[in-house]
């Protein structure tokens, strides 16, 4: 019976010393934004930095040109330009630019409208970003 139980254990020993094979290494890819992906995270920072400026009575300056890029700028799925698309950025520029040459007593009531439009628009696309947009709004 030993020397069964030694030839057992022997061939355990052999069988479990294989060589592992190695996996080959996957390359990592970085995400790359749309154009318009990294446009709407500036314009929430740029709207983050006027909604400051308001609380705090400062002046907020020009409306950014860059802003009407919205109308060119490749999205993350191109089938999202659509007419809907076409309509909310065309109301979203108006909104903003009436926050720039509005009065300053109705600015914050022009900059709420012009996020609100912002929000409309991703209730139909892109809705995950919805509640970081409402930390835009002015309370």
């Amino acid at each position: 019976m030993k020397p069964f139980i030694v030839v057992l254990l022997m061939c355990l020993v052999l069988f479990s010393c294989k060589e592992e094979q190695k996996e080959p290494k996957q390359e990592l890819v970085m995400y790359q934004s749309s154009e318009m992906a990294a446009l709407m995270n500036a314009m929430y920072e740029g709207n983050m930095t006027i909604k400051n400026k308001i609380l705090e009575g400062e002046s907020i300056g020009n409306f950014p040109e860059t802003y009407l890029n919205i109308h060119n700028a490749v999205l993350t799925d191109p089938a999202d330009r659509n007419a809907s698309f076409d309509a909310f950025s065309k109301l979203y520029i108006q909104n903003m630019q009436q926050v720039y040459s509005g009065s300053k007593d109705s600015l914050k009531q022009n900059f709420n409208q012009a996020i609100n439009s912002c929000i409309a628009c991703h209730k139909t696309t892109c809705t995950g970003s919805i509640p970081r947009i409402k930390k835009l709004l002015i309370k």
